[in-house]
């Protein structure tokens, strides 16, 4: 008997998509239960959310001011109560979200934590890639105890909207909060444009775009395409962008439809990263860059010649 425990993943009021995604992974256990655990201070339009999501079981929002900003230290600890109401498997996505969550739950259980499910072998034996990506490796979890793992989102299409609303169930946890961590803010970039991690479309600039005024050629192909931006480690650490637009190992690991690089060689690295992309378009000016190698449309030449000559026959 499988029952799986999802911890959601949301930000000012909005799920976010990654907890489908898990959820995704999770069906292919084909558990008895999937439950979504939704801790926040104003859960409700969240759980409303997390409820729609189809193969759902229930959903159990725990509302407390402690729950205002996600921290991983005030969250484990309800994680774990509510864990121990029969629950087999613990899942968080891979995200920022995820990594700093569940091995703080998975030390508070006294068990080893699994990462990156990219495949669902059994109830305990997973897939997960190693090695940036280039190679992929089994791992079996004890069955004796409670699973606790991140899934990698960017193997798993979002499961979508049931005909059916899953109950949802208010839950008052009664648990010591630590006092050595406390929030002070949370900065993060804004923009218009779709969120990296879950767009559809990606542009992404590398040091072939040459400076930081030059990127507004690829933002002006985003804005184009309705994309979202990123950019190579190169192009991050030659001050091009901010680190939070990174794509690859050390960055983002994105799935979108369609993946634009440009300007980007295609260091291993940043393969890691879009390896699951849809569609990869590459504009390089060096016919013998490795991203040509991956890229199921290549162009060669230069690329602010090229790029207008794209959006001109966008219209």
């Amino acid at each position: 008997m499988s029952k799986i425990l999802i911890v959601a993943e949301h930000l000012n009021g909005k799920l976010n998509s990654s907890t489908a995604r898990c959820v995704s992974c999770a069906r292919d256990i084909n558990p008895d239960a999937i439950d979504i655990l939704v801790p926040s201070d104003a859960p409700d339009a969240i759980a409303a959310d997390a409820a729609k999501i189809d193969g759902v079981s229930k959903v159990i929002k725990v509302a407390n001011p402690a729950n205002a900003h996600a921290l991983a230290e005030v969250y484990a600890p309800q994680v774990v109560a509510v864990a121990k109401n029969g629950y087999t498997h613990l899942f968080a996505p891979s995200t920022t979200f995820g990594k700093d969550l569940m091995p703080r739950v998975a030390a508070l259980l006294g068990v080893a934590q699994v990462s990156d499910i990219m495949k669902v072998v059994d109830a305990h034996t997973f897939q997960r890639p190693i090695y940036a990506g280039n190679a992929i490796i089994t791992v079996q979890a004890p069955p004796g105890q409670t699973l606790v793992a991140t899934v990698r989102t960017a193997s798993y299409a979002a499961t979508g909207n049931g005909a059916a609303t899953a109950p949802v169930e208010a839950s008052s946890l009664t648990v010591e909060f630590p006092g050595h961590t406390r929030f002070v803010e949370l900065a993060q970039g804004k923009s218009d444009r779709p969120d990296l991690q879950s767009a559809s479309r990606v542009v992404s600039g590398g040091r072939g775009v040459g400076s930081a005024e030059n990127f507004a050629i690829i933002f002006k192909l985003a804005d184009k395409l309705g994309a979202g931006v990123g950019a190579s480690r190169a192009a991050v650490d030659a001050g091009y962008v901010p680190s939070d637009m990174q794509v690859g190992q050390t960055g983002k690991i994105i799935a979108p439809e369609l993946y634009m690089a440009i300007g980007i060689s295609g260091a291993i690295q940043h393969l890691t990263g879009i390896k699951d992309a849809g569609t990869i378009v590459a504009i390089n000016k060096d016919g013998e860059a490795p991203i040509f190698e991956v890229a199921d449309i290549g162009l060669v030449g230069d690329l602010f010649k090229i790029i207008p000559e794209l959006e001109a026959a966008l219209g």
